[in-house]
């Protein structure tokens, strides 16, 4: 594959004259692994299949690390060939990665839940020469739909499947004893590391590049944000196919020679028993992570004082929730936002969580530019709403084949799609994406205020609003909601509590759509373009 990372030049010298680009890959911190701490735990892998926990040092992940190495160079597998996998999080993935550095292939980690629709363009797109696969997870043959599909894969040359039998087998391919010492060209700071899709919550995914310097300038300024060291035990919980479990669930302990504990399958009450008996302090996820930790422990799950902070993205966090988890936990929740495209790049500091986590979604870590614009492109004060631009050292070096979406100007600013506005001290708080807008009547619905405040309704678990068309309004607010157990919730209860809580009448949703469940990304992200599509037929049928 030949890669065209066109985000990188312009960057360069600046970025590295800062400090920001570093020149280091994930080699290096393996190399500092072997020399300072080789027998200390690199991972620890819990598996929901009953298959035995497995605690690998830094020296034995670097053996199985080397053996896989010289199996993808043994199936043809060179530099800037992509390498694309399937698999929940075991160690293997963790062992993949590394692999991959090792040799200067392209990572291409892909979540779980994708079927064919999905895979064939991903692997298309990204002409990649080896799939690996789980035989099965979650009660679903991953081998048998990766067979199913070969033939409409033209560049795809091997399929090997973990925990399968016979010659395409995970050991039989890459554990193998007999593959001779490779001599490959190795991933220089620069070149193309990584290609993860775009998680789906606008449409058709792009493939995002980031070379070693893009994705760890926002790496390094995260641990110094929270000050993490190698005495960290990192929950790894969160899929690491999804770039906040890839970079900041497995990379993060590796750059620091630190633990992470991986768990498959999301369970709470195992997650707090893990937490428990392996001594972790931090972890990373989405939000319904830390209400379904805040829901086991009240059932009688254990608490650890160990556990400290939790960085949540991918939606606002309901302040009602951050202080659940302060109470029932002990747990500071720190805001962040961030994207595919730049990583984690703002985030609230673990001592103003309970300040600024429920109001905003951060600022800016070390390296990284915000700025509001209006319609014109004209920076608007603090407190205004506009569209929000970002730059600096985490953005990504473009999307793969598709240099004219890469939103960014010849400053360096990326449009990131999103509304927000900046505070007196600088914290961001996004409200919505561009397309999220609700004008009714001509005036704006805010969403994000309305959403926040019927999150505190007993009976509500999780709302969404999107616009519905109105032929003479020009949309009207719907709410579509997923009420807790237990619980009944009808349009005019939730109107006459906006009303107590003095929302004025036109910023009510005037449809309620009571639903078992909010369509999402695979790492929790609302996909509100699927609520917006939903909408549109509910207003043709009306």
């Amino acid at each position: 594959m030949q890669f065209d990372p066109v985000l990188i030049s312009a960057r360069q010298k600046t970025m590295t004259d800062a400090g920001f680009w570093r020149h280091q890959t994930i080699n290096f911190f393996m190399t500092q692994a072997l020399q300072n701490c080789p027998q200390h735990v690199a991972v620890v892998a819990h598996r929901s299949d009953g298959t035995q926990v497995s605690r690998l040092s830094y020296q034995a992940l670097d053996q199985q690390v080397d053996r896989i190495a010289r199996g993808l160079v043994a199936l043809g597998i060179g530099h800037s060939d992509v390498v694309s996998w399937q698999l929940p999080n075991w160690w293997e993935f963790i062992a993949l990665a590394l692999a991959c550095a090792r040799i200067g292939a392209v990572a291409n980690p892909i979540m779980p839940i994708f079927r064919q629709r999905e895979l064939k363009f991903m692997l298309d797109f990204g002409e990649s020469k080896v799939f690996i696969v789980p035989k099965s997870y979650k009660g679903f043959d991953y081998e048998a739909m990766a067979n199913g599909m070969r033939g409409d894969l033209p560049y795809l040359q091997h399929l090997v499947v973990l925990n399968g039998a016979g010659a395409n087998s995970f050991d039989a391919m890459l554990l193998r004893d007999d593959t001779p010492v490779f001599q490959a060209q190795t991933l220089s700071p620069d070149d193309v590391a990584l290609l993860m899709y775009t998680s789906g919550t606008t449409g058709e995914p792009k493939g995002v590049m980031h070379t070693s310097n893009t994705l760890f300038a926002n790496l390094h300024a995260f641990i110094e944000t929270y000050g993490l060291t190698q005495k960290d035990v990192i929950l790894g919980a969160s899929p690491m196919a999804h770039l906040t479990g890839f970079g900041y669930l497995a990379m993060i302990p590796l750059i620091l020679n630190a633990t992470t504990v991986l768990q498959d399958i999301w369970e709470p009450r195992q997650a707090l028993e893990l937490i428990r008996d392996e001594n972790i302090s931090f972890s990373m996820a989405s939000s319904p992570f830390v209400a379904d930790l805040c829901a086991a422990a009240e059932a009688g799950g254990p608490v650890s004082e160990q556990f400290a902070n939790f960085c949540c993205a991918g939606a606002p966090i309901p302040p009602v929730l951050i202080e659940r988890a302060r109470k029932m936990l002990g747990l500071a929740v720190s805001s962040a936002w961030g994207m595919t495209e730049c990583g984690a790049v703002t985030i609230t500091e673990p001592n103003r969580t309970n300040q600024k986590s429920g109001s905003t979604d951060g600022r800016p870590v070390p390296g990284i530019e915000l700025k509001v614009a209006g319609l014109e492109g004209e920076i608007l004060p603090k407190g205004e709403t506009g569209k929000l631009y970002a730059r600096g050292s985490s953005m990504f070096a473009g999307y793969l084949k598709r240099p004219h979406l890469n939103a960014t100007d010849a400053q360096g600013w990326f449009d990131t799609g999103d509304l927000a506005f900046l505070d007196a001290e600088g914290y961001v708080r996004i409200n919505g994406r561009s397309k999220d807008i609700i004008i009714r009547g001509g005036e704006n619905i805010p969403v994000l205020e309305i959403e926040n405040l019927l999150y505190k309704h007993p009976a509500v678990a999780m709302v969404a609003i999107v616009g519905i068309p109105d032929a003479r309004l020009g949309e009207r607010a719907c709410a579509f909601v997923t009420v807790k157990p237990g619980h009944s919730f009808s349009l005019e209860e939730m109107s006459h509590y906006l009303s107590e809580h003095q929302v004025t009448r036109q910023y009510h949703p005037e449809r309620l759509e009571i639903m078992e469940d909010l369509p999402k990304t695979p790492s929790g992200k609302l996909q509100k373009f699927r609520l917006r599509d939903a909408a549109k037929g509910l207003a043709a049928s009306a």
